[in-house]
């Protein structure tokens, strides 16, 4: 009689620790790159001669590229591994930074940002693969968590790091020099980095299906749509992505492109105070996260209480910022709003909460995918609207963020569509599988007389 593998759970540990730190790693320089414009959108529209929707269009064609990539990226994962789909983002990314460093013309900016884009987009996926691989599965909440934590730590490094070495040697030497990080991070990415501890391999049975004898060229086809389809199937799968797609992208926008430029033309900051309350933002998400991983790690409950509860909360407040009587709202208030924006970052980890749970050990990096997809989506929906507004209206800021409203209305409606549903089948997959009914007394009797 043929037995079902039991899928071990990973230990954890120092080891585990140092291997999940590199990809982490990986993941930190991914975000300087990619929130390295965040900080130069003024001098990028100076440097190429752009307006504010032309401005736009660098970091809605990098969300393009990366939103587009998660659903292969994830597929990819599933399918080679970390370390190889890991490596492949740390070369695309560096040099993608490298060449919007050295780009004479706005043209081969774009391009320069697009692969920068791809590479990055490799990245968290791969992050989230090793957190499952290596940790037992009660952590992943927390590993998840910390992973964007590090990456807003990123985001910090931009800010505080990369914006005053820009102004201080110039566009080339800031842009070329931060790709050197990219260098430095691939180097013990190659040499020790492993997929997973030894003795815990994922389960075969995918890969013995794709290397069965009459699976040719139209194996790889049938894996695409086996686990594209499946994941997708799962109400949980769909539901982190909205609820990624509603709470990440109100703050992407503020400091990936629109944030520095609302400041300071329409709230008349200047950019040293500008850049203070954008690093407010990113200090805001670090502190949060840690909250939000040990609040849905130990009670599952919370997961859609506290995404709703975020996004009511950054609605309000945007509200109260754009409709304040008088041209510039006050300084507390924009500082609340950092503030808040600031839990955009942890609310939007709740989705992986919701598509991991739905999925088995082998669609996790393809259920992942689809889930990150959702904000990136939503993110770059909105840059690519305020920047048409802005050139719509004059530069009316107030007409311009309206855009987070309707995103964020959309958003909210499918999450309470599909709630119901992907708990009831969150409950059916974690029930405890029917035991059989042993033996009646009388049967070990007659089988011991017979």
């Amino acid at each position: 009689m043929s037995t079902v593998p039991v899928v071990k759970d990973p230990p954890g540990g120092r080891r585990a620790v140092a291997v999940w730190s590199i990809g982490v790693a990986v993941y930190f320089v991914a975000v300087i790159f990619r929130t390295s414009l965040g900080v130069a959108g003024l001098d990028a529209a100076d440097r190429f001669h752009v307006n504010a929707s032309a401005l736009s269009a660098f970091s809605l064609l990098q969300l393009l590229v990366y939103a587009g990539m998660q659903i292969p990226v994830g597929l990819m994962v599933d399918r080679l591994g970390t370390k190889k789909v890991l490596t492949l983002g740390a070369v695309l990314f560096t040099a993608g930074q490298l060449g919007f460093a050295l780009s004479p013309s706005y043209g081969t900016a774009l391009a320069a940002r697009a692969l920068l884009g791809c590479g990055d987009a490799m990245t968290f996926i791969s992050v989230l693969r090793l957190g499952t691989r290596w940790f037992p599965a009660r952590r992943a909440p927390l590993m998840a968590q910390l992973a964007g934590l590090v990456g807003m730590a990123g985001n910090l490094v931009s800010t505080l790091v990369l914006a005053p070495v820009l102004h201080g040697v110039g566009w080339v030497a800031a842009f070329a020099g931060s790709a050197v990080a990219g260098l430095v991070v691939l180097v013990p990415l190659v040499l020790f980095l492993r997929d997973h501890p030894e003795g815990y391999e994922p389960p075969p049975r995918e890969r013995e299906r794709e290397r069965e004898p009459g699976r040719g060229a139209g194996a790889s086809g049938g894996f695409v749509r086996r686990q594209i389809t499946a994941s997708w199937r799962e109400p949980g799968t769909r539901l982190g992505l909205w609820v990624h797609f509603t709470t990440q992208f109100p703050a992407m926008v503020f400091l990936l492109l629109w944030g520095m430029p609302f400041l300071v033309e329409a709230q008349g900051l200047s950019r040293t105070t500008a850049g203070g309350l954008l690093t407010l933002v990113v200090a805001s998400n670090m502190a949060l996260g840690l909250v939000y991983g040990q609040l849905v790690g130990r009670r599952q409950s919370a997961r859609l209480p506290l995404a709703l509860g975020t996004v009511g909360l950054t609605a309000s407040l945007w509200a109260a910022v754009l409709v304040h009587p008088g041209d510039r709202a006050p300084m507390w208030l924009l500082v609340t709003l950092c503030l808040v924006l600031g839990t955009c970052g942890p609310a939007s980890m709740i989705g992986f909460d919701f598509a991991r749970p739905a999925n088995p050990a082998e669609r996790q990096g393809t259920a992942s995918g689809i889930t990150n997809m959702g904000g990136f989506l939503a993110t770059m929906t909105t840059l690519l609207a305020v920047g048409v507004l802005l050139d719509a209206t004059g530069d009316n800021y107030r007409i311009a963020f309206s855009a987070v409203f309707v995103l964020e209305a959309l958003g909210v409606s499918r999450i309470l569509k599909l709630r119901g549903r992907a708990l009831a089948r969150e409950r059916e997959l974690r029930a405890p599988a029917p035991v059989p009914p042993g033996p009646t007394a009388a049967e070990p009797a007659r089988a011991a007389t017979g």
